[in-house]
């Protein structure tokens, strides 16, 4: 968590390779050492145009495959996509509209691909922007089951701090790293409350 510009997306580029930066970032995957290790992404939603003809089976088969989908695709592909898809819940938006999706089965389609193959990280940045409170609930409770289900890790950036209670550990961020601890102790921080109850100090942007 953090205002905004306070490097949130910037932490979640540097960590996926996409921009450079100082330091070094390092993972330690638990388990076997030479295990490949694999980071799922979820960007903050994209918009579609809403008259677009594509399916959600026409940008998974175009996301993860080859094969061109101005071609009739193969059983055997619609049934990858549809497991894909049943991963988190989402069978039912296999010929859905990409256009006509709403905010929260987007996110259960950008989840399933970022699932495909299963990573050891799992990163999603602002998953809840766009979201309504049904689907907020629904999405929250699918990543706790992916994440047992699969063992992995989640990384999460968010604005909404009614829901992070639901969190292990959480880092607040303007720059660098002011708080890292539970819901809790971040919350009940000085430098939370500086930043986001007190908008006329510098750098307090009120959320």
């Amino acid at each position: 968590i953090g205002p905004n510009g306070a490097g949130k997306s910037t932490l979640i580029r540097s960590i996926l390779g996409q921009r450079e930066h100082d330091g070094t970032i390092t993972f330690q995957p638990a388990g076997e050492k030479t295990r490949k290790f694999r980071i799922g992404y979820v960007p903050q939603s994209p918009s579609f145009d809403r008259s677009d003809p594509v399916s959600v089976l026409d940008l998974f088969v175009a996301s993860t495959s080859n094969w061109p989908i101005v071609l009739p695709i193969p059983k055997g592909l619609k049934d990858f996509v549809a497991q894909c898809l049943e991963r988190v819940n989402g069978l039912e938006l296999l010929h859905k509209q990409v256009g006509a999706l709403s905010g929260g089965e987007l996110q259960r389609v950008l989840l399933a691909m970022a699932l495909e193959p299963v990573p050891n990280i799992l990163i999603l940045d602002e998953p809840l922007s766009g979201v309504d409170m049904d689907g907020e609930r629904q999405l929250l409770a699918l990543l706790d089951e992916i994440r047992t289900r699969y063992d992995l890790s989640i990384l999460i950036s968010t604005h909404d701090f009614n829901t992070l209670h639901k969190m292990d550990k959480v880092i607040l961020l303007k720059q660098k790293v002011l708080q890292m601890g539970t819901p809790e102790e971040v919350l009940a921080s000085q430098e939370f409350q500086t930043l986001f109850y007190h908008p006329t100090q510098k750098g307090g942007d009120a959320q």
